[in-house]
This record gives C-alpha cells, structure tokens and sequence, in this order.
C-alpha cells in the first residue's frame, strides 16, 4: 500500500515539479533579455555595433528606438525598458528632479559636442545685430547652448549659471540676439527660418550635418556634457546591465567612432 500511495504523489508532484522548473526556465531566460531605448540617429546605429558584441557575451538586445529626449526617461522609469543610452547626466538629473523618478548613470558612451550652425553666415563675426538665434526648449540642452554661445563670445552670463542657465541668466547681449527656443529635434529643420542655431550632434548627423565640417563654433573636446547609459536605481549592478556597458566599452565600438564621425563624435570613456 505503501508503494501505490507513494507513486500517487509522485503522479501528483511531477506534474508541478516540471511546471516550476518551466518557469524558472523562463525567468532564466527573461534575465539574458535586454531591452534598451535609444534615439533616432546616431545613438541608433551605436546600439547596433554594441549589439552583436553584448550578444557574444550571452545575452540578446532588442533595441527601440525613439523621436524624442522625454519618452525613453518614462519608458524606462515605467519599466518598459531595461536601459537606454541618448542623454548626458545633466539631462537625466533634471528629468529626475522634475518627474521625481529614480534613475541613475552606470557608465559612460560617447561625446556629441553641440555645434552651432547657420545657413546665412559663415562666421559668428559676420552675425548682424538682432539676429535670431535657436536653441533648445529643454532646460538642460537650452543651458548647454546657452554656455556654448558664451563660449563663441555672442553672450555674457551671470556667474555661476553653468549649465542651468536660462534667457533670463544672459546679462549681456551686445548684439541683441533674440532667443528663440524650439525642440530640439526640429531645430534642424528651422535653419532657413533663424540666423544661427544650436544643435546637438545626434540631430545635426540626423540632418546630414557633419559636426566637424559643417558648424560655425563647436564645443570643445572636454565637454562635460558626456552621454551615458541609464537604468532605474537598484539595478546597477545586474550582470545584463554591466555586460551591456562592456559592450559599450569594447574597442569594436571606439573603432567604429573613430572610423565614422570624422571628430564629431568623440569615445567618453
């Protein structure tokens, strides 16, 4: 009696046996799975060299790409994504203190220095008096172009403003720019309605603009506006997420860079 009782349970057990070992096949391979926002352009075709070199380590990459700088912050806030890669620090810190998520930096990618561009001048000297100047809406990237423009001698700002400065930290204009702010990806688009504009690199490329040849004044090599690639807090040290900043960081990638952007894209790590 023993025995049969005994093979009973085993006709009951098995069955759930094999039902967990099933599911934790799948949480296994779920874990293996990366799914990593990016932006059109050059933060797209970066995430398809990094990923035939973060497969190699074991893992798959599925790579969704986006048309905007907000969506891939709420995606991966909402736990849409696993990571993205297409901002610097300064603009995931001000998308966290704004939207009051928790997402952090794990490592560093590449270097897109903003440049200043124009269809009307050739030179910042050649600028007349009035001119009408674009820059981006979103205040990390506006105080970026902002600087940028005190750089090339166009602004004076008030102290300590940095990269958190506005229109309204500009304490001298001596040629009386107005300021006009559009998002950032249309602002290609508006080069034949303004004097000059601010762009960022991934948008310029995007446009057939070539940073390093084609801007009038462009951002020095030691920028502090490095790009990086984010996660929600907690999950730094996931093996997928570390593998995948390796990846990154494989000299396949810096190649690649170096081989394709002429300067105009720089490795940040």
């Amino acid at each position: 009696m023993t025995g049969v009782r005994n093979r009973g349970l085993l006709a009951v057990l098995l069955p759930a046996l094999v039902l967990v070992l099933l599911a934790a096949g799948g949480v296994q391979s779920e874990t293996k799975k990366v799914v990593l926002g990016v932006t059109a352009g050059i933060h797209e075709e970066l995430a398809e060299v990094v990923k035939p070199v973060f497969e190699a380590q074991g893992y798959q990459l599925k790579v969704v790409v986006f048309t905007d700088y907000i969506t891939p912050n709420l995606a991966l806030a909402e736990g849409e994504l696993d990571a993205n890669s297409y901002q610097h620090l300064p603009f995931l810190q001000q998308f966290c203190a704004d939207r009051k998520a928790r997402l952090v930096s794990i490592g560093a990618t590449a270097i897109f220095p903003m440049g200043i561009y124009s269809k009307k001048v050739k030179r910042l000297s050649d600028l007349r008096n009035g001119a009408i100047v674009a820059i981006p809406n979103d205040p990390t990237n506006g105080g970026r172009a902002l600087v940028l423009l005190a750089k090339a001698g166009l602004l004076r700002l008030n102290e300590g403003a940095g990269w958190k400065a506005t229109v309204f930290d500009i304490a001298a204009n001596p040629k009386g720019l107005k300021i006009t702010e559009l998002d950032a990806a249309q602002i290609p688009r508006a080069l034949e309605d303004v004097d000059i504009a601010c762009i960022n690199t991934n948008y310029a490329m995007s446009a057939g603009l070539i940073p390093a040849r084609d801007s009038i004044f462009l951002e020095a090599a030691d920028s502090p506006w490095v790009n990086i690639i984010a996660v929600k807090e907690g999950r730094e040290s996931d093996p997928a997420l570390q593998a995948l900043v390796k990846a990154y960081h494989s000299s396949q990638v810096r190649e690649y860079i170096e081989s394709n952007y002429e300067g105009s894209l720089i490795p940040g790590w």
